[in-house]
């Protein structure tokens, strides 16, 4: 028996039947029931966490997962989950503020003005730091991580700092498998089942499943609540029976309020035998508390997979308050070390990693612990250096598709997109997450893709992770023309500084720097923008490299990928005027699709028919193709991609103002360009067709024939 998810009145709510699923606003499935269908290409998408940890196991290949809380703040939430490179935006203060706060250091001694400054340089490398942690701490190649319950921060809502939406957002939008904790303290039997139901309809399948803490001091029962985890394990296999896989939380030296330790250990067996899947262990600081309970579960027959919760010392205060909520006692040779360096930070966390990394050793080369679980307190210098020291964190540059992956049930089959959102792939998921199903194997008819509309510029996993003063100051506080727009284009390429000394490291299209293979034609691209062929995606021409590649490759090993060069960009309508007489010369070979913001739509294409322009073949399957340029997709995004100009580049501005009325006159007579050259194996042309636009478009040459305004 499946739950099916309904919305009633705004309240999620469970009800038994026999198939689950989300339905796209029409009602209707967004794409053919029939399509064909191509295994996975990265097989473990598919598998759930518990059918993960099995194979790991069988095959002696430990893991690590990571712990985080939701932060308190909005802010918070776009830093924590935000994914971006190593040379990131800061979100630093305006550089008027920072002119004013230099003026007046020069009023002080010349000490203290360079104190200040050092101040500011670190402060702007902790903001950098952290607007990077989701994505640095999922590069390392944990199996999951988990997300905690703050019931004081209203976790069930959608708020963007709640459990609910940080787990969510996890899995949906950076596709780290995810568990989310849910505490039955002080919550009636109906909220539970919302919150659950909740969880599944928005991907999530993993649950850890604990009491929670008293609010009080003093444990009271909830009417028509829950007292126990055990009611909470065997509450969710009643309602929803194998949906979610089940967490639940050991204690290596026994529950503080457990009448014994013995009684404790059977009490997790109870849970287990109640549904569980696993267990997490509270943190413990010697390996032998943790291999004697671990012994102790296997003699009364807790078999599922038992992971040590490791903490990695970080600093004497978070020690003493983690401390004195898990009731635990640091021993004696442990505060011998701290008590004299507690007033410096970078020893204790020196001592910490040395401290981890010694008793994780211990622990894996028993042979009896499959992984660790860090609690990590969103911090990530001390964990990321301990799994370092044990081998265990693991950059691996090759990708399972050419594009971010989503970890959402739904879409573990997925291996199709349109390239348009290449550089925009939480919006691509946003605006799909109502399909009933994903294309697999092809694209399909692309008569009805149903796209949900994108007005929501607001939510934390859409928006700039840049403030507005840093935007600002990449792409100018004051714009003269459009040629000035046209040099913020050729800066963000070249990742050189504008003018005013600012590096330009985002676009309203582009959040992050440019992708490696983008160098392949950084010097024709920083030409072409410098002229007013304002580009927003491109990829070159591949012909049978290798899918280890590091630079381009993808998928499994062993096979080999392709693609056709593909320039997509803005441009005058002068340009286009001359682009649709020259695109007659290199017909069939070039595919073009050519729109305004009122939909004026020119093509030489079919209007229905897709153009693979990636593909991969690899041993023993069939050819992958996940990247497709597709019309009436196209059509869809040209209004995400036109409306980017006036959301995130002219409200930057006071109405009315020159800037502002700069970028809505590029919004309003730009037209957007995508040009595909299919003959991949020969030089790349579209350079080519570019350079001619750009002789034949001369005042004295162009008329007014083709009626582009």
């Amino acid at each position: 028996m499946v739950n099916q998810v309904q919305q009633v009145e705004g309240c999620w709510q469970s009800t038994k039947g026999e198939s689950s699923g989300a339905s796209n606003s029409s009602g209707e499935s967004s794409k053919e029931g029939s399509r064909c269908s191509t295994p996975v290409v990265d097989a473990d998408r598919s598998d759930r966490l518990r059918e993960k940890m099995r194979k790991r196991i069988a095959s002696g290949d430990q893991w690590f997962s990571l712990e985080f809380f939701p932060p308190r703040t909005a802010s918070g939430a776009v830093n924590l989950i935000s994914s971006s490179s190593s040379s990131s935006i800061d979100s630093s203060d305006s550089e008027k503020k920072l002119k004013k706060r230099r003026k007046k250091e020069k009023k002080h001694h010349h000490q203290s003005q360079e104190k200040g400054e050092e101040e500011e340089k670190k402060r702007r490398k902790k903001a950098t730091w952290q607007a990077e942690r989701f994505d640095r701490m999922g590069s390392g190649g944990p199996l999951f991580i988990d997300v905690t319950w703050h019931p004081a921060g209203d976790p069930g809502s959608d708020k963007e700092t709640s459990s609910m939406m940080i787990a969510s957002t996890a899995v949906n939008y950076c596709g780290l498998e995810s568990v989310l904790h849910l505490t039955c303290c002080n919550q009636t039997r109906e909220k539970i089942t919302g919150y659950l139901a909740k969880a599944k309809h928005l991907g999530l399948k993993n649950i850890m499943a604990l009491r929670g803490d008293p609010v009080g001091d003093d444990w009271e029962e909830e009417e028509g609540g829950f007292s126990y985890a055990i009611d909470l394990v065997k509450h969710i296999r009643s309602e929803f029976d194998e949906y979610f896989d089940i967490c639940v939380a050991g204690y290596p030296t026994g529950h503080p309020e457990a009448e014994s330790y013995q009684q404790d250990l059977w009490h997790l067996k109870e849970k287990v035998d109640a549904g569980a899947d696993f267990v997490i262990t509270q943190l413990f600081f010697r390996a032998e508390t943790f291999l004697k309970f671990l012994d102790d579960c296997r003699a009364i027959g807790i078999t599922c997979p038992i992971l040590p919760g490791i903490f990695p010392i970080q600093g004497y205060q978070s020690l003493r308050q983690l401390v004195k909520l898990s009731k635990l006692e640091v021993p004696e040779e442990i505060t011998k070390v701290i008590e004299p360096i507690k007033d410096n930070d970078a020893a204790i966390r020196n001592y910490g990693i040395h401290q981890a990394v010694e008793m994780s050793r211990v622990l894996l080369d028993s042979g009896k612990v499959p992984g660790l679980h860090f609690y990590t307190l969103n911090r990530e210098v001390a964990t990321v250096e301990v799994l370092r020291q044990l081998g265990l964190w693991i950059e691996d540059p090759r990708r399972p598709l050419p594009w971010a992956v989503s970890a959402n049930p739904k879409r573990k089959v997925e291996d199709v997109r349109p390239i348009f959102w290449a550089s925009r792939p939480k919006s691509y998921i946003y605006r799909t997450q109502d399909w009933d199903e994903f294309p697999n194997g092809r694209w399909g008819n692309s008569s009805s893709p149903a796209f949900g509309e994108l007005n929501d510029y607001y939510l934390f996993y859409l928006k700039s992770k840049s403030s507005k003063e840093t935007l600002l100051q990449m792409w100018g506080e004051e714009l003269k023309n459009e040629e000035s727009v046209f040099e913020v284009f050729t800066c963000y390429i070249a990742a050189k500084p504008n003018r005013n000394g600012q590096k330009v490291m985002c676009l309203p299209w582009n959040d992050e720097p440019l992708a490696p293979e983008t160098n392949f034609l950084k010097d024709e691209l920083e030409k072409v923008n410098r002229c007013g062929v304002l580009t927003i995606n491109s990829q070159p021409n591949i012909n049978g490299k290798p899918s280890t590649d590091p630079v381009v490759g993808w998928g499994p090993p062993g096979g080999y990928v392709f693609q056709k060069a593909y320039l997509e960009f803005f441009t005058s309508s002068e340009n286009v005027t001359a682009l649709l007489k020259v695109l007659k010369k290199y017909e069939p070979r070039v595919n073009y699709h050519i729109v305004n913001v009122h939909g004026h739509n020119m093509t030489n294409s079919h209007e229905l028919q897709p153009n693979a322009v990636t593909w991969g073949i690899f041993p023993g399957r069939e050819i992958v193709q996940p990247t497709v340029v597709d019309p009436v997709s196209f059509m869809y995004w040209k209004d995400e991609a036109f409306a980017l100009w006036i959301e995130q580049w002219a409200k930057l501005y006071e109405d009315e103002s020159p800037s502002r009325m700069i970028i809505k006159y590029i919004h309003d007579n730009y037209f957007l360009v995508n040009l595909v050259d299919n003959d991949f194996p020969l030089e790349n042309c579209l350079w080519q067709v570019i350079d001619d636009m750009f002789d034949l478009a001369s005042p004295e040459l162009l008329s007014d024939e083709t009626g582009l305004q």
